[in-house]
């Protein structure tokens, strides 16, 4: 199945539902700025992540042009997740995106932009290839309540599974089951000879 297939899966059925936490919603204390080298391009790449306001979740900004963090803006591109919105592609945005998950951030404004000013298309700095380098800018500059415009804080929704949804293509599949808390294995089986298979499992 293809990740529009997917997402169209999604809307269509009623599997998910979205229910409060508990919790209020969480934004940046004040503002991260980064730059590094991209992974499939090699240039040089800025980004400024700005506190947002309650509702606002995250999204990126690209030339003026504002791209929700969304699963209905995801493109599919080899060995990356990219979000694609007016023509204005934005391309390897899952490390940052997994570390603000992690860390709690629900609204912030993510601004990127490259060295050149006509690209149509950008890449997040890549790294040491992980999450690290965000996780730890996330965590200097610290999380507070999130408010709205009016100096309101609001309740965090979460999706809840109600069945078992699974996906595949070609010999790659995900199975998502209903559960209290988030609990994550996966596993990557390589030709004979490169690597053996690889199990990783993480819980929260």
């Amino acid at each position: 199945m293809r990740i529009s297939a997917t997402i169209n899966s999604f809307k269509s059925s009623n599997i998910i539902s979205w229910k409060t936490t508990g919790k209020l919603q969480q934004t940046l204390v004040g503002c991260i700025e980064l730059s590094g080298k991209t992974l499939q391009s090699g240039k040089v790449s800025k980004v400024k992540i700005w506190p947002g306001f309650t509702g606002q979740g995250r999204y990126f900004e690209f030339h003026s042009n504002l791209i929700p963090a969304s699963i209905d803006f995801v493109r599919e591109l080899l060995l990356c997740t990219s979000l694609c919105k007016d023509g204005y592609k934005i391309r390897t945005v899952e490390h940052l995106l997994s570390a603000l998950e992690a860390k709690g951030i629900d609204n912030c404004r993510i601004q990127i932009q490259s060295l050149d000013s006509e690209d149509t298309e950008v890449e997040v700095p890549i790294f040491d290839g992980s999450a690290n380098a965000w996780v730890e800018a996330i965590e200097q500059v610290g999380r507070k309540e999130a408010l709205d415009r009016c100096g309101n804080n609001v309740e965090k929704l979460a999706p809840y599974l109600s069945e078992p949804f699974y996906v595949s293509r070609n010999d790659s599949f995900m199975v998502a089951f209903p559960a209290s808390k988030v609990h994550i294995s996966c596993g990557i089986d390589f030709p004979k000879g490169l690597w053996d298979v690889e199990n990783d499992n993480d819980g929260q």
